[in-house]
């Protein structure tokens, strides 16, 4: 499988940096790395404290999305939404895969996937995570009502995701293609997904 294979590459990347290193520190800021990905090899090249934050912030935002859209596999009656998550989840799979990547090279804490959920409107530094309440109502809605909770629910999502890549984009450094990637995408789903609201009853 494609996670598996992930795993096995970053194992050996962190062993081969460890070499480098008696105390196995992360690497300087400003130093430049390879990380292997599903995709290939992608030069992360000089990072900052920016990129470290996008990346530790973005893993658990983008997790959550994907628990949204394997919600919607099930629940949603529209197949316009079962598209939609389709992709959404097919786009960030590999997102995550490739910022779990970054931190590890960069000897920093990868996130666990529960990481940020919380019961409280106020979400620390990273806009657009739902609370715990919001994700029980979308898992407890099916139909008509799980479509349009699951639209209003991920653009608000989306407009987090946007916001944080934006200021990665101007101050971030090895991450900067990633998140100019993702305000691009998640931009024009923003819009997708207001119209798909819109056609609803």
């Amino acid at each position: 499988m494609r996670s598996s294979a992930v795993a096995l590459v970053l194992v050996a990347l962190v062993a081969g940096c460890s070499g480098e290193s008696d105390h196995g520190h992360a690497p300087p800021v400003g130093s430049a790395s390879v990380v292997a990905t599903a995709s290939g090899p992608i030069s992360t090249g000089p990072f900052n404290a920016t990129d470290v934050q996008f990346a530790t912030d973005m893993i658990p935002h983008h997790q959550q999305a994907v628990d949204m859209t394997t919600l919607a596999a099930t629940h949603a009656s529209s197949a316009e939404v079962k598209a939609l998550a389709a992709k959404i989840r097919k786009e960030q799979e590999p997102e995550i895969a490739t910022m779990s990547g970054w931190l590890m090279a960069w000897g920093e804490p990868v996130p666990s996937p529960g990481a940020m959920h919380h019961d409280s409107g106020d979400m620390g530094g990273m806009p657009g995570m739902l609370t715990d309440t919001e994700l029980h109502q979308l898992g407890a809605a099916t139909g008509p009502a799980f479509d349009k909770l699951f639209l209003t629910l991920m653009i608000k999502h989306h407009e987090g995701a946007v916001e944080t890549a934006t200021t990665a984009q101007s101050q971030g450094s090895a991450v900067k293609q990633l998140a100019g990637a993702i305000v691009t995408s998640q931009t024009a789903e923003i819009a997708e997904m207001k119209a798909l609201l819109d056609k609803l009853p």
